[in-house]
């Protein structure tokens, strides 16, 4: 699944420099992910990195965009294919 930060955001700013794949942007009044982008970190890193340095614990799974790790990864290689 994607990730999803909740309006418990503080826009602290930490997460959005964490994101691998700049899925995380300053949203009007929180941050947003991008679910096209996010792939919860997989091909990069073991955990996501936005969900260990946030300090108040407002992200989430995303249930409107439900996917597998295969599928995480999957998109983590057409992601950097696209890149290069």
């Amino acid at each position: 699944m994607a990730l999803l930060i909740t309006d418990e955001c503080i826009n602290c700013d930490v997460c959005e420099p964490e994101c691998p794949n700049g899925a995380i942007t300053q949203g009007e009044e929180i941050y947003l992910i991008n679910p096209g982008l996010c792939t919860e970190c997989v091909g990069h890193y073991e955990t996501p990195q936005c969900v260990d340095v946030c300090p108040v614990d407002c992200i989430i799974l995303d249930a409107e965009h439900p996917e597998t790790k295969e599928q995480l990864h999957k998109k983590y290689l057409t992601l950097i294919q696209q890149a290069s």
